[in-house]
């Protein structure tokens, strides 16, 4: 049937996108998972944060499952955009673990849950929405959130997903295509 062969899909591509964000953690230090990238101060061990409290919202109490761990409410002005980064006190561990722990909760939530089971997101202007709705959101943000992570990565030592090729490579592509560039100065 469709309908199942439509969630088992979005499913399996929103864990293929938890994995994919959660490596590019790897093999770094603890500075350089937390440290500002971005004008915004967008890093790494933020996007996971942010990723985990937002997946526990939307595949938690928007069906009626919230996730059995304290968080802040949505409309919680003070606490709006603190999901973005690390607090000093919290452990890069503590947040993996609470980031695969929401995965779990949402994994059982989608299990649990036909592809047209009702849900309502009071933040959006059509609150009510399926999970079918809330799989394609979830699975966009942490595929858009682990495109970021990609770009931060290599910002902080080069490691891409890219076939290995060596800096003279990068170096020359970059020249090339700073070139056709400036072509439009």
């Amino acid at each position: 049937m469709i309908d199942d062969f439509a969630k088992r899909y979005l499913h399996d591509d929103l864990r293929e996108a938890r994995e994919a964000v959660l490596a590019k953690l790897d093999g770094l230090d603890e500075y350089s998972v937390r440290r500002p990238l971005t004008a915004t101060g967008t890093n790494l061990l933020g996007l996971v944060k942010h990723l985990a409290l937002w997946e526990t919202r939307y595949l938690g109490e928007v069906f009626g499952r919230p996730f059995p761990e304290p968080l802040p409410r949505w409309d919680d002005l003070e606490a709006r955009g603190r999901d973005f980064w690390a607090t000093a006190d919290e452990t890069r561990t503590e947040i993996v673990d609470r980031y695969r722990r929401a995965a779990e909760h949402s994994d059982a939530t989608i299990d649990v849950l036909a592809i047209d089971a009702p849900g309502y997101v009071p933040w959006w202007p059509r609150p009510d929405v399926l999970l079918f709705n809330v799989l394609v959101h979830v699975l966009t943000e942490a595929s858009r959130h682990a495109g970021h992570a990609d770009i931060l990565r290599e910002q902080l030592d080069g490691a891409t997903s890219a076939p290995p090729r060596d800096r003279e490579f990068w170096t020359e592509r970059c020249a090339e295509i700073e070139r056709a560039a400036a072509v439009h100065r």
